[in-house]
């Protein structure tokens, strides 16, 4: 039976993929090993795809970014193994300020999900549908994006965060955190994803109280910062806390709204 499908000659394709009828691979693709790429998927030149990933109908990776700044340099989409793509995603290249798009292993992408040029997925994250990424953009692992959040640019979302549906988020989300509201704000620890990751109870019990300190005491940011220093400054949790709003540029999430409590 002749293929339907129009397959660029200059394309590397690992062993046993299968592509679906309607689907266009353009040149300079490398698609790993026991991959299934559905019908009417658009693959552009620049896609780098791993190993074992599913990416389902109507999807397009590595279609040139939608910033005005992009002046045509080489720039790529880096996708590791093991990942569900799902209907109508859009994964856009990067431009010359990272030269690269990355999503890691082991992530579930639901449907007409966006990730914007230069911005990196880490691992084993659900991004349920319709979230959307603008540019420049970190997700941290583990982290699970409620559908039709929408993230600002330059906004980092820390590991082990569960966002609420419909979140719109211009400000970092800390790890080990849930999110919801608008302005979007501190809701409490995701302690039902730690505990199901393997966290201690007595790292989880850490992880409260680092955020008890950061925003339910009389604290601003900074003394909030010094008194988790002295009192978790040497522990892993405590070090990843620190770390993350040191490095924020945007300033991280609100703490909670007067007159509404934690769930």
């Amino acid at each position: 039976m002749t293929a339907l499908y129009d397959l660029h000659p200059d394309a590397h394709i690992g062993k046993n993929v299968t592509i679906c009828n309607f689907t266009t691979i353009y040149d300079d693709v490398v698609i790993g090993d026991n991959c299934w790429i559905g019908p009417n998927v658009t693959i552009f030149p620049g896609a780098r795809i791993g190993n074992n990933c599913k990416i389902f109908p109507g999807t397009v990776i590595a279609a040139i970014p939608q910033d005005l700044k992009f002046n045509g340099e080489y720039t790529t989409v880096e996708i590791g193994d093991n990942n569900v793509i799902r209907e109508c995603c859009t994964i856009n290249r990067g431009t010359a300020a990272s030269g690269k798009t990355v999503v890691g292993h082991d992530n579930l992408i639901m449907a007409y999900v966006h990730i914007a040029h230069d911005c990196v997925v880490g691992n084993y994250c659900v991004m349920a549908n319709n979230a959307t990424l603008a540019g420049h953009i970190t997700v941290g692992d583990w982290a699970i994006l409620g559908g039709k959040t929408a993230i600002s640019q330059f906004c980092h979302i820390g590991s082990h965060v569960i966002t609420q549906g419909g979140s719109l988020i211009n400000k970092d989300v800390p790890p080990f955190v849930r999110a919801a509201r608008y302005p979007i704000s501190y809701t409490g620890v995701n302690t039902l994803g730690l505990k199901r990751r393997g966290f201690s109870q007595e790292v989880i019990n850490n992880i409260i109280d680092i955020y008890r300190i950061i925003y339910q005491g009389d604290h601003t940011v900074s003394q909030a910062v010094e008194i988790v220093k002295e009192k978790y400054g040497n522990t892993d949790e405590g070090k990843v806390v620190l770390s993350f709003i040191g490095a924020s540029t945007t300033g991280i999430m609100r703490g909670y709204t007067k007159g509404a409590a934690a769930e």
